[in-house]
């Protein structure tokens, strides 16, 4: 089963239309949860989720009592998500969720060669401005140059992967960012889909140029040295499974 994870923040014009878009896309995927993180927002968009909850049953809220950022945001959702497999896409509705298919199509196909597998969405057309655009090529390109993680496009919050191999990550402010570098040093395999981009119709962006080209020149210097470090996480779920498993056989051996 999936669990849809959306980080808001000052999003309350575009909760209902993006929720019905995700029902919709739920007709046809096994999605039983879908968490919204109000990230402290400021306008209406927690009193309107309230009040939305009892048209979407499989709808969840969580809010921050301060705003903390999108990682933040992802990394309280997914925590709390009560299924395995994730998939998380932005509040703006700038991304489709009718996507989603594409990318749990790829899942499917891949996962049982491939246990540890991230699908990432990459969009073919932006639709933002001139300067958006243009500097996140540059951000991309010199981002995709130095950590080797393949990705064009890391920008596109529409991503799919499991829970545990998330929450086996080093933690960081903006790590959102750099996912598919972090996934690869923990042995992920990450595989890209083509999705779509829609301008945003309410609300504005929540980042500058300036700000983000500052914080991800630091976040990156900080990622390549984790890369070199070379620390990689063990699977705790996976072991755990392998000791209880390995008690078991012990026990039996003993009653035998």
């Amino acid at each position: 089963m999936l669990t849809v994870v959306v980080p808001i923040f000052n999003e309350q014009d575009n909760l209902k239309p993006l929720l019905d878009e995700i029902f919709l896309a739920a007709e046809g995927l096994p999605i039983s949860e879908i968490i919204y993180v109000d990230d402290a927002s400021t306008d209406q968009t927690f009193d309107v989720l309230k009040q939305l909850r009892d048209d979407y049953p499989a709808l969840r809220i969580i809010r921050h009592r301060e705003n903390v950022g999108q990682s933040a945001a992802l990394w309280t959702g997914i925590k709390e998500a009560g299924n395995d497999l994730i998939v998380t896409l932005d509040g703006d509705g700038q991304n489709d969720p009718a996507d989603i298919h594409l990318l749990y199509e790829k899942y499917q196909a891949q996962s049982k060669k491939l246990p540890k597998l991230m699908v990432v969405g990459e969009r073919k057309k932006r639709n933002d401005s001139w300067v958006k655009r243009h500097s996140s090529k540059i951000a991309n390109a010199v981002r995709s140059f130095l950590l080797h993680d393949n990705t064009r496009d890391t920008g596109c919050s529409l991503k799919l992967f499991r829970r545990r191999d998330f929450m086996n990550l080093p933690y960081f402010d903006h790590m959102h960012r750099f996912l598919p570098a972090l996934m690869m040093r923990d042995d992920v395999k990450i595989m890209h889909v083509d999705v779509s981009h829609r301008a945003r119709t309410h609300g504005v962006s929540k980042y500058g140029t300036l700000d983000r080209l500052f914080a991800g020149i630091y976040d990156l210097v900080g990622v390549m040295w984790l890369q070199k470090r070379g620390q990689r996480t063990f699977d705790i779920h996976e072991e755990i499974e392998m000791d209880l498993e390995g008690l078991e056989n012990v026990q039996h051996r003993n009653v035998a």
